[in-house]
């Protein structure tokens, strides 16, 4: 008997052990997984409410206050952005000219990164790797909007211009400003789609982001994640 027990006791693991053990594990992983996209949504969601909704109420306050949009010409309104200047309305390092327009007003500004670079926001990529999303202003003459029959016209429009979005968020924050992703339609659009004015199929295919979630910088499946620009139309 004691030769038996030897023998079953050094055999290793049963089938049936091994199975048990294997699904322990992917119940794991997918708890993990599952938590994972819980706190990346959760993320996505912090971004939307309080940093970009944050920035378009900011802007509308502006323009309720002042009487037109940042940067105009008060003696001699365009309704267009530094009076649509090519140079967007943004905050560099060494010349903050967004947050210096918009605090002269009494505009209350989101909290962003920190003090002081309140148009900034630091997020992690899908590969846990550091990005930075920041908002500027500018008008675009080329936005394109429904025109006679099935075709698309340019119109000028002010736009938030977002810089730094990762394939993810954007399609995030496509999702939860248009109800939909969509890179070419809608409030937000990706930087290059927003322009195009060829007539739409019917019913109207999905145009997706330019980039997918595989995109790197150095092209190493561990990289930064490649980020893209977008924007989105202001009310006025």
């Amino acid at each position: 008997m004691r030769s038996t027990a030897h023998r079953r006791s050094i055999s290793g693991f049963t089938i049936l052990e091994m199975s048990v053990v294997l699904v322990v594990i992917a119940l794991i992983l997918g708890a993990v997984t599952v938590g994972r996209d819980v706190y990346r949504s959760a993320v996505a969601e912090r971004i939307s409410t309080e940093f970009v909704q944050g920035w378009i109420i900011a802007y509308d306050r502006y323009v309720a206050q002042v009487g037109t949009v940042p940067g105009d010409n008060l003696a001699n309104p365009t309704g267009r952005v530094r009076a649509g200047a090519a140079e967007p309305l943004c905050d560099s390092n060494s010349d903050p000219a967004l947050r210096d327009e918009m605090l002269r007003r009494g505009i209350t500004l989101p909290s962003g990164r920190a003090e002081g670079l309140e148009s900034r926001y630091a997020y992690q990529d899908s590969n846990g790797l550091p990005q930075e999303l920041q908002v500027c202003f500018t008008s675009v003459v080329d936005w394109a909007e429904p025109g006679p029959g099935s075709s698309y016209v340019h119109r000028v429009r002010n736009v938030m211009v977002l810089r730094g979005l990762t394939p993810e968020l954007a399609n995030q924050l496509d999702n939860r400003l248009d109800g939909r992703i969509d890179a070419r339609f809608g409030r937000m659009r990706e930087m290059g789609q927003h322009s195009i004015t060829t007539a739409i199929g019917s019913p109207p295919a999905a145009n997706p982001w330019s980039k997918d979630g595989d995109d790197t910088r150095d092209g190493r499946p561990d990289g930064q994640v490649e980020s893209m620009t977008a924007y989105v139309k202001m009310n006025q």
